[in-house]
């Protein structure tokens, strides 16, 4: 089950109002795709709801998730974190066998039927620089 923290979903919200995105029409789009470090990496983008998203709710936000990516992120946690040497939205995922050091990469359990699998390849040509956890 994914869950979104109270710190997540205030920031979501703070974003959203930002780029004035209507509450009940837009939200966070959270997904895998191909890439990085680690053979798979999260993504994000303010979008709206897909027919077959998987739609979380949290004290009047929402994040979407997609099915081919509903796999690989099922457990995870969305938090906000504000930090004086990093800030913003992370994905505590206790699934993945192994994390890259930028906290945007990640090696699924599965990880032949992840990267057999139809995943998108990642739209940022630039790959991960992190170090591994």
């Amino acid at each position: 089950m994914i869950t979104v923290t109270e710190s997540a979903a205030h920031h979501l919200r703070i974003l959203l109002e930002s780029k004035n995105a209507s509450l009940e029409e837009e939200g966070l789009r959270l997904f895998v795709e191909k890439g990085g470090c680690a053979g798979m990496q999260y993504a994000m983008k303010v979008g709206a709801p897909e027919e077959t998203d998987q739609v979380i709710e949290k004290d009047g936000v929402r994040v979407f998730v997609d099915k081919e990516s509903l796999p690989f992120l099922g457990n995870v946690q969305l938090d906000y974190v504000d930090a004086l040497n990093d800030s913003g939205f992370k994905i505590e995922n206790p699934d993945a066998t192994r994390s890259c050091g930028c906290g945007t990469s990640f090696e699924p359990a599965k990880k032949e039927e992840a990267l057999a699998g139809a995943m998108p390849e990642s739209s940022n040509p630039e790959s991960c620089t992190g170090e591994e956890d």
